[in-house]
Formats: structure tokens, C-alpha cells, sequence
């Protein structure tokens, strides 16, 4: 096919058109896909030669199909032509009706202003009508309406005169006068009804009145009683068409009750004076068993049995006694006796079968599983200010005896004995005697109360010298470590109390210490029998004295008298020149021992704690020949000594004479290199209390302490 043919084929625009972009992508793709099955059908004709001759026959059918077209376009705008006409006919019809509507609507319109204006004009003739009703309402009810005022007055007359259920009559048939008349009237007030209420408030005192005196008024006019009783029931159903407030007359009867039952029992303050709380409380004791049995037998007869008249008593006095103990401890602090009384009182007698849990009392007057009259604070307080009072008042009693005591111990004349000879003080049982009394009282109270006086008690012990009567205080289940700290402390001083006695023997044996050792001691036992002399004279007056107080004495003596033994001993006062002096002094260290031995046993004093004995384990250090053994010497001292020090054997050594300087320094060395030994369970400190000259530089290890 040659180029003028293609040209021909192509659709031609009419002059001047242009083709119109796409409205939208859509249309767009939709009219490249028309072209494009068009131009492929005019291909696939007209590709080949022998088909031109069929082009006219295709123009003639496409024209055809063209006229078809236009012509059914035609017939459907012709269609939507006519279906406009028919809407705009349509429009037009309706605007008419809607012209015509709006005129009618104005002449309604000024109908009905027409009409307010009439209306207005008659509104002064429906007011005269209204008014003539009233009137012609009022005129039949004013023969009623006049006996009003004397039904008023009447009705009160009736409620001074106690009448309760008389005069709610009479009120109830004023107050359905009052009913009638409103309604006719138009809500209208009418001024002869204005004293119904103070008039209907007169009863309602009064009813609350009656309630208030309910116990009195059960045993005197138990009628008046029932009547208020009646009167609240009656209101209690009362219905009004005057939109009033209910009078809540039962509710007020119930609160008349419980205030006239505090006012009775609790309506004073309660400030008693020390000592005075104990009879209030017996008073009460008797009195609300008996108020609870008034109740049930007199009270609640009277009144409808909803009320539950004993358990409302029952909870009434409860929570009053409540409020009474609450005020009361938060006021000025209670007295010793008087906060034991109240705990006792609260916690065992007030829920007691003699008192709120007798047997007598029903079932409704049970207070139990309310909240306790005191609460744990409140115990809490009561038992610290007990046991605060009760240990000043024992401290400042112990006190006294103790001043009393030391007056009667300091007179010129010997102390008073026991039948067996010894001295004796009644003190200490009397004061053991008091607080055990104390701890066996407030065992009645509670565990807790018996635990801080115990502990109270043992801590006041402190100022005492043990006794084996202490045991008495520790009562069932309480850990026998519990007196530890108190027989501490009580040994302590008794110790200190020792020391202070044997003053007076370190005074005379000192003098007696300063010549020993020397010449004279190696030659002779005077020295030492001086010592056991004075002694012996000293101690003799401790036969007064009990076990195992005297034991002590005895054994603090002893363990004094050795103690400045060895205190002379390291003085360095003498040096062995020989051998011969070497044993001597041994000899004498064997002597000295043996006799303080004897001395003592004769005094009384058990042999397992004398302190003798280290005299002899001395003595084995200078009898030793050998003197390059001394290591093994020094290691077996220290071992039976552990508070032995270098300083103390190097002054041991001073006083043998013979050793070398290297021999020392071996033996101090040999010394140092052993552990440090656990003293024995008995052990009691000797060298440690001995004060040991410093010695010489040339004797002193590198590390020692006076390196």
C-alpha cells in the first residue's frame, strides 16, 4: 500500500476542530485503545490490493451505521427533552400551590393575633372567676376555718397536759383542714393555719422529751411512755400532699433514748481525783447490770420491739463508758493505783460474768464484738505509766532503805545477827518481797503488764548485792538467761565492794612487802608469818558473813596478798650471788606457798581457787640448774600463766643471777616464738595486774618493748 492510500484511510478532522485532551486517564487510555483497534481493523482490509475494491462498500455501510447513530441520539434527547418539559410544567404547578399556601398561612396569622388580643381583654374577667371560686370555697370552709385558732390552742393545752396521743389527734385534724383548704384555694396561704408548725414542733419535743426520760418514766407513768412511743410509730406512715418534709419523729425518739441513757450515767465530766477512779468504777459496776435489767423488763415492753431496746441499751452505755475513758486518759496522768485499777477493770471485770457477761443478761445485751473499751494505745499508755510510777516509787523506796541501811550498819554497836551467828539485814528480803508482790499483782492484769514489771524489777536489782533468793523473781517460762545481765552487774559489785574492804589489808601488808626479798626472807620465815599474821586477824571478822559472800572475801584476799607477793618479787630489790641463794629462794618460794596455803584453808577458803600455787611454778624457774634449759621453763609457765609477760621473766631471770645474756635473749626468743595460749576455764589474771620494771636495753629482744 503506497503512502497516498494510508493518508486517505486516516479519520479527518472537521475544519478548525481539535481533539480534546482527556478529562481524565481513564478516558484517555480508553480512546488510544479505540484508535488503536481501529487503525488494526483498517489494516487487516485494506493490507492487501484486491480489498480497495471494496472501499466503497465499506463508506457505504459505515454512513449507515452512522445515520443509525445520529438517528438514535436522537431519539433519546428527544426523550430527555420531553422529561425536562414535564418537570419545569411540574415546578411550576407546585410554586402556584406554595403562593397559594403562603397567602393562606398570612391570613391565619392574623387570626390568632387577633385572637391574644381577645384573650388579653378577658383575662382580668378569668381572674374575677377564679377569685369568686375561692370566695365561694372559702365561705362554705370559714365555720371550719374559725374554730381553727381554738383547735390550736386546745391542742396545746392537750401537749402541756402530757396528752400525746389526744393532742397528734387534734393535729392530724388540723393539719387534714390545712389539706382541704389548699386545694380549693389555689395553693393559696391562709394565715389561720400559721401555728401548726411550732404547734406540731411542740409535740415532737415533747415525744422526744418523754423518749429522753424513758427509765424513769417506765417505773413511774410507763403510759405517758407508750403514748410517745405511739405517736412516733403513727407519724412515722404520715403522708402529705403539701410537699412538706417528713417530721422523722421515730428517729428522733431513738436518738432521745441513747442521750437521755449517756446523760443519765456519763453527763458530768469525769476528772477524778487520785484514788477517787476506783469507786466510780464500782459504782458503774453495779449500775449498768442494773440499767441493762430496767431495759428488759420495764423499757422494752413499752416500745415496738424493732427498736431492740436492750441491744440499743447495751451499745448506748458501751460506746458512752468509751468516750468517758478516752477523755479521761486524755487528761492529766492517771496515779499508779489508779491506772492498774482501770486496766484490771477494763480488761477482766467489764466483760466479766459479774458485770456485761452475766448469765442474767440475754443474748442482745452481748457487747463483745463491739470495739473494746480501751485500745491497744491505750493499754499501751496505761501500762507505761504504771510501771514508770511504780519503779520511782520503788527507787525512791529503796532509797530510803538503803539510807536507813547504811544509818544502822554505821552505828557503834555490832550489827544484829541471825540465830546462827551471822550477820543479817531484813532488807534484802523485804525488798525481794515487794517486787515479787508487784509482778504477782499485775499478773492479774495481762502477760504483757507482768513482763515490764519483771523486767522493771531486775533492773532495780542492779543496786543490790546477789542474794539466792533472786531466783523467786524468775517466774514460770521466762528464759533462765533472762538474769544474766542482773547477776553481772551484782557480781561486779560485789567485787568492787571486796576491793573496797581489802584496802584496809593492802595498807598494813604493804610495809611489810618492802623487805621482801632480800637476805633476811632467804634466812627466815619472819616476814612472810608477819604477813599471815595480819591477815589471819583481818579475814577473822568475815565468819559473819554468809556464803558465798564470804568465799569471795576470802578468795579476793587471798589473790591480794599473792599479788603483792609477786609485786616484790619483780622489783628487783634482790640477785642470787650462787647457786646456794638460788635454792634458798626456792626453798623459800615452797615455804611461802605451803604456809599462805594452810593459812587460808583455815580461813575457810576452797584450795581449787587459791592463787597460791603460781609461787611453786616460780619456783621451778629458779631451781632449774641448767640454765640453758630455760626456754622449756619459761614455755611451761606461760602456758600455765598466759598473762605472764617478757618483762616479767626477764625480772625472774634478774633474780637468779646466772644468765647470760645470750641465755636470756634464747629464752625470751623461745618465748615469743610460742602461740599465745587460751587461758584455762578458772583462770583468774595475776601477772597482767603486776607492774614489771623496764628492763636494761641489753636484755631487750630487737622487737621487744623496750627495743
Amino acid at each position: 500500500m503506497d503512502a497516498a492510500t494510508k493518508v486517505e484511510m486516516q479519520p479527518a478532522l472537521s475544519p478548525g476542530s481539535s481533539c480534546p485532551g482527556p478529562e481524565w486517564p481513564e478516558q484517555e487510555r480508553a480512546d488510544q485503545l479505540a484508535r488503536g483497534a481501529a487503525l488494526k481493523w483498517a489494516s487487516g482490509i485494506f493490507y492487501q490490493p484486491e480489498q480497495l475494491a471494496r472501499l466503497d462498500q465499506y463508506r457505504s455501510r459505515e454512513v449507515q451505521r452512522t445515520c443509525s447513530l445520529e438517528a438514535r441520539i436522537k431519539s433519546v434527547v428527544q426523550s430527555y427533552l420531553e422529561g425536562v418539559k414535564t418537570g419545569v410544567w411540574q415546578l411550576v404547578q407546585a410554586h402556584e400551590a406554595v403562593q397559594g399556601a403562603r397567602e393562606a398561612l398570612g391570613q391565619v396569622h392574623g387570626l390568632l393575633r387577633s385572637m391574644a388580643e381577645a384573650t388579653q381583654d378577658l383575662e382580668p374577667l378569668r381572674e374575677q372567676v377564679a377569685q369568686h371560686k375561692q370566695l365561694q370555697a372559702l365561705s362554705q370552709l370559714m365555720p371550719r376555718l374559725r374554730a381553727v385558732p381554738a383547735a390550736v390552742a386546745h391542742t396545746q393545752t392537750l401537749i402541756d397536759a402530757q396528752q400525746l396521743l389526744e393532742a397528734y389527734v387534734s393535729l392530724q385534724e388540723l393539719e387534714q383542714l390545712q389539706e382541704e383548704t389548699w386545694a380549693p384555694l389555689g395553693g393559696l396561704e391562709v394565715p389561720v393555719f400559721e401555728g401548726l408548725g411550732p404547734l406540731a414542733e411542740a409535740l415532737g419535743l415533747a415525744v422526744e422529751a418523754a423518749a429522753g426520760a424513758a427509765g424513769k418514766l417506765a417505773r413511774e407513768d410507763p403510759a405517758l411512755l407508750v403514748a410517745a412511743m405511739r405517736v412516733a410509730e403513727v407519724d412515722a406512715g404520715r403522708t402529705t400532699s403539701l410537699g412538706q418534709a417528713p417530721r422523722d419523729w421515730r428517729q428522733r425518739c431513738l436518738r432521745a433514748l441513747q442521750e437521755g441513757l449517756e446523760k443519765t450515767h456519763f453527763g458530768r465530766p469525769l476528772l477524778p481525783g487520785p484514788g477517787a477512779l476506783a469507786g466510780w468504777l464500782e459504782a458503774l459496776q453495779v449500775a449498768l447490770p442494773a440499767e441493762l435489767a430496767t431495759a428488759e423488763a420495764l423499757i422494752a415492753p413499752c416500745c415496738p420491739p424493732h427498736y431492740k431496746v436492750v441491744q440499743l441499751w447495751a451499745h448506748t452505755l458501751h460506746g458512752g463508758l468509751r468516750c468517758c475513758l478516752q477523755q479521761l486518759l486524755k487528761g492529766p496522768e492517771l496515779v499508779a493505783a489508779d491506772a492498774f485499777t482501770l486496766l484490771h477493770w477494763a480488761l477482766h471485770v467489764y466483760l466479766g460474768p459479774e458485770m456485761m457477761g452475766s448469765l442474767e443478761l440475754g443474748p442482745e445485751a452481748d457487747v463483745s464484738q463491739l470495739e473494746p473499751l480501751l485500745t491497744l494505745e491505750n493499754i499501751e499508755q496505761l501500762e507505761a505509766t504504771f510501771v514508770a510510777k511504780v519503779q520511782a516509787s520503788v527507787a525512791q523506796w529503796m532509797q530510803k532503805a538503803l539510807d536507813g541501811e547504811v544509818a544502822e550498819w554505821g552505828r557503834a554497836q555490832e550489827p544484829d545477827t541471825d540465830p546462827s551467828g551471822f550477820y543479817h539485814s531484813p532488807m534484802p528480803a523485804t525488798v525481794l518481797q515487794i517486787l515479787e508482790e508487784n509482778i504477782r499483782v499485775t499478773s492479774l492484769v495481762s502477760e504483757s503488764m507482768q513482763q515490764r514489771v519483771h523486767g522493771m524489777a531486775l533492773s532495780e536489782l542492779g543496786t543490790f548485792l546477789r542474794s539466792s533468793s533472786v531466783s523467786v523473781l524468775q517466774s514460770d517460762g521466762v528464759a533462765s538467761g533472762v538474769l544474766a545481765p542482773v547477776e553481772t552487774v551484782l557480781d561486779e559489785l560485789q567485787r568492787r565492794i571486796c576491793r573496797l574492804v581489802l584496802e584496809a589489808l593492802l595498807v598494813e601488808l604493804q610495809p611489810l612487802f618492802a623487805a621482801l626479798p632480800s637476805r633476811r626472807w632467804l634466812s627466815s620465815s619472819e616476814l612472810l608469818e608477819d604477813v599471815c599474821e595480819r591477815t589471819a586477824r583481818f579475814c577473822r571478822d568475815f565468819q559473819r558473813v554468809r556464803n558465798p559472800a564470804v568465799q569471795l572475801l576470802l578468795a579476793e584476799a587471798e589473790r591480794t596478798v599473792v599479788l603483792q607477793y609477786l609485786r616484790a618479787l619483780m622489783q628487783g630489790r634482790l640477785v642470787c650471788r650462787g647457786a646456794d641463794e638460788r635454792t634458798k629462794a626456792a626453798e623459800r618460794l615452797k615455804h611461802d606457798a605451803a604456809q599462805l596455803r594452810e593459812l587460808f584453808l583455815g580461813l575457810g577458803l576452797k584450795e581449787s581457787v587459791q592463787c597460791a600455787p603460781v609461787l611453786l611454778a616460780l619456783r621451778e624457774l629458779l631451781n632449774l640448774r641448767d640454765p640453758t634449759l630455760l626456754g622449756l621453763e619459761v614455755a611451761g609457765l606461760r602456758q600455765k600463766f598466759p598473762d605472764v609477760s617478757e618483762d616479767h621473766i626477764s625480772a625472774l631471770l634478774d633474780l637468779r643471777g646466772d644468765v647470760s645474756r645470750e641465755q636470756r635473749l634464747a629464752a625470751l626468743i623461745s618465748l615469743q616464738a610460742l602461740p599465745q595460749p587460751s587461758p584455762p576455764a578458772c583462770h583468774r589474771a595475776l601477772f597482767s595486774l603486776v607492774p614489771a620494771p623496764t628492763p636494761t636495753p641489753s636484755s631487750c629482744l630487737p622487737s621487744g618493748s623496750c627495743a
